[in-house]
């Protein structure tokens, strides 16, 4: 019997709409449960988040939190924290069903403390030391379909269709 697993994305303090709207839409298309954190940098209602997750924003399942306390009191699972600090590369990592992925803000990332007290759960995409971060909305895309690859893709078409022709 196939059983649907859960992928949760975190979103601590988003500033940025465009990323948090194309992590939307990553979200929707494979079924990701989106987590925001507040304070936002924006208006839900943000023209330019609702434009980078077109129309797919009534395809999400979302929750939103007023910080991580709340976040905490309210959810249980295993949780990842991707930052430039981790000292676990991403694709060494082995992530459960209903596992819980953690972003931090643009500017600043996840909080210190945070990452500190979780030494062995924080997780890094490699990348050249001497720049600053990827993209927040490349960075969550990555780690949501390294974890869909070790679970075997669960529940996503692997074939795409023509619209004019068939595939032979």
């Amino acid at each position: 019997m196939f059983v649907m697993k859960n992928l949760n994305i975190v979103l601590v303090e988003p500033q940025i709409p465009q990323n948090t709207g194309n992590i939307s839409r990553t979200c929707a298309v494979t079924g990701a449960k989106l987590h925001l954190i507040r304070p936002l940098g924006f208006e839900v209602t943000d023209k330019n988040l609702k434009r980078a997750g077109l129309d797919y924003w009534d395809k999400l399942d979302i929750t939103y939190y007023d910080n991580l306390e709340d976040f905490y009191r309210r959810n249980d699972g295993e949780y990842f924290y991707f930052t430039t600090k981790g000292l676990n590369v991403h694709s060494e990592v082995t992530y459960p069903d209903n596992c819980y992925i953690f972003f931090g803000r643009e500017d600043k990332g996840l909080p210190e403390k945070l990452l500190y007290d979780n030494k062995e759960r924080c997780v890094r995409v490699p990348m050249r030391n001497e720049l600053r971060s990827l993209n927040l909305s490349n960075t969550v895309a990555i780690a949501t379909y390294e974890i869909l690859r070790q679970w075997d893709y669960p529940d996503l078409s692997r074939e795409g269709k023509l619209t004019e022709y068939l595939w032979d």
